[in-house]
């Protein structure tokens, strides 16, 4: 007869699973872990079975205690499939192609070059390779570092720090300019120069002529405005336009700005090289600070200015007819005997602010020649400006001006817009009808004396101003924040410096004799080889030169605010 077999006694739990009460022989015994990473846990967890093995072993804590995480880790690491299947092989013997990639690794591998021989010094990979790593990285290089435009002072002060950045937002609106004066004479433009192609290029012609670059304050007729009270704030157009676009800049410039009463004149230093054009200052690929290289900032400057004022003087038709402005050249002398450079000048007055005390700037402005139009209308006046070819390679104009005019003026705009908006800017404050734009290469790539003109391009200056996006109020705008910020300091003389590696404009109160022991740089320094022209083509006012002063000066002036 079978044993009989109790039942043991099963305790209902309705609310859950598992008993309801702990026996009265485990109770208040504490848990005591072997391990520190034993932890309390179920007998049967059914919520930790989906993903306990998938990710054991990666941070996953299993609950409970560690001995009832079993596995077959081992049962299914020794488990493999094997396929009985014949291996296909390929016409051109596949195999035999993998066993010598295996043999040429090895020998890599053990210092060979594949072939037997010692692998050396070479370099890995194939030319993509090389190259790949000749290049990498390249768009991640550290920007060109310039050196700044002047030497800063120990005891200069810091009076103002403005981000060129944060002009973008101002605006403001003149309204039309008053014309105080206009003196000088303008040559007629030689409309042949019109038909000028890439095959029938001209070469440029070096002028005799004498150009005289005066600042504001040397201007005798600057004094005598500023003395009979026609305006607060004095500057000329070459200094105005260049405040106008200084967003653009990217080099490093200075510029004096000196408060005397109640009026401020803005003037370069005479050793400074503001009045030098800048090539490529905008371009992607930066144009190297090297004084000794025929393609580095120092010579491309002096060789774009020759070429503007050559270009200037060999494109007007020299018959003795020419526009004249009632005044004489105020810059003229006795012992010039014709040889100044057609130029003329018109003084020109905007009102900063409304209101009737509101501060007024009077500007020069300069136009290059005139152009003769339809019978019976009033000839237009013209600026006559070049844009200049230094590396042939690159640019290419003799390929591409023929058909790709308007590319090549894109790119050349781009590169240099900081000098394209300036000149448009000169253009829209004289007043001035058109702008006559020639493209100028040299005859070799490493002769810089020496040059072809090979194409022009007529610019009305509102059309230029919209092709570059000049916002003219935009400009005026930043021209009364600084006269305003200015005026408001005390009399004396103030450094306005724009870093060359920063978008920033620092504002310095200089000494009065801070400049006076720094001489003009010698006219030899400046040339390095360049043939600018004629004779004090870089300066000044000679000294030996007694500059006349207009003798209707008052009178024109009195006719004007009549």
């Amino acid at each position: 007869m079978a044993a009989p077999f109790p039942v043991p006694a099963v305790t209902d739990n309705p609310d859950g699973w598992g008993p309801c009460t702990v026996p009265a022989h485990l109770k208040d015994i504490p848990f005591a872990p072997f391990n520190k990473g034993d932890k309390l846990g179920r007998v049967a967890d059914w919520t930790q079975g989906a993903f306990g093995q998938k990710y054991a072993g990666r941070g996953y804590q299993q609950g409970g205690v560690p001995v009832f995480n079993f596995f077959a880790n081992e049962e299914e690491e020794s488990f493999h499939l094997v396929d009985n299947r014949p291996v296909k092989t390929t016409k051109f013997g596949g195999g035999r192609r993998y066993q010598q990639n295996q043999r040429f690794q090895q020998q890599r591998r053990d210092g060979k070059d594949g072939r037997g021989g010692p692998e050396g010094d070479k370099k890995k990979g194939g030319a993509q390779q090389q190259k790949k790593q000749q290049f990498y990285g390249r768009d991640n290089q550290r920007p060109t570092q310039y050196s700044s435009s002047v030497e800063i002072g120990a005891d200069w002060q810091v009076m103002e720090q403005i981000s060129t950045t944060s002009l973008s937002r101002l605006n403001y609106s003149p309204g039309e300019p008053e014309d105080l004066l206009a003196c000088g004479s303008l040559e007629y433009y030689d409309k042949s120069y019109d038909n000028l192609a890439v095959k029938k290029e001209k070469p440029l012609e070096k002028t005799k002529r004498i150009f005289r670059t005066v600042t504001t304050s040397d201007d005798p007729i600057m004094q005598q405005l500023a003395s009979s009270g026609k305006g607060r704030v004095f500057a000329v157009d070459s200094i105005l336009t260049h405040l106008m676009c200084m967003q653009s800049s990217k080099y490093g410039w200075d510029l004096l700005a000196t408060r005397k009463g109640d009026k401020l004149f803005f003037d370069w230093r005479s050793s400074s090289k503001f009045t030098l054009l800048t090539v490529n200052e905008t371009a992607p690929e930066a144009v190297p600070e090297d004084k000794d290289n025929i393609n580095g900032m120092h010579h491309l400057a002096l060789e774009a200015t020759a070429i503007n004022q050559n270009f200037s003087q060999q494109v007007l038709v020299k018959d003795g007819n020419k526009l004249d402005f009632g005044q004489p050249n105020p810059f003229a002398s006795p012992s010039d005997a014709g040889m100044l450079a057609s130029c003329a000048y018109k003084y020109r007055k905007w009102r900063l602010a409304s209101g009737s005390d509101a501060p007024e700037i009077v500007v020069r402005c300069e136009m290059d020649g005139a152009l003769r139009t339809a019978e019976g209308a009033a000839p237009q006046t013209v600026l006559v400006k070049a844009l200049n070819e230094y590396d042939l390679k690159s640019q290419d104009y003799r390929k591409r001006l023929e058909n790709q005019k308007g590319a090549v003026l894109l790119s050349e705009t781009k590169n240099n817009k900081f000098k394209v908006a300036k000149w448009t800017a000169s253009a829209l404050l004289s007043g001035a009808d058109q702008i006559k734009l020639g493209f100028v290469s040299r005859a070799t790539p490493r002769d810089v004396s020496n040059h072809v003109v090979l194409a022009m391009h007529a610019l009305k200056p509102r059309d230029a101003a919209r092709s570059i996006s000049l916002d003219m109020d935009n400009c005026w705008g930043i021209v009364r924040a600084l006269c305003d910020m200015l005026l408001a300091l005390d009399e004396g003389a103030y450094l306005l410096v724009k870093d060359p590696n920063k978008e920033l404009l620092r504002v310095y109160s200089v000494p009065s004799d801070a400049f006076a022991a720094v001489s003009a740089p010698a006219e030899d320094d400046d040339l390095d080889g360049v043939d600018m022209g004629g004779e004090g083509a870089g300066g000044g006012v000679p000294v030996d030169v007694t500059v006349p002063i207009v003798p209707t000066l008052a009178s024109a002036t009195a006719d004007a605010d009549d």
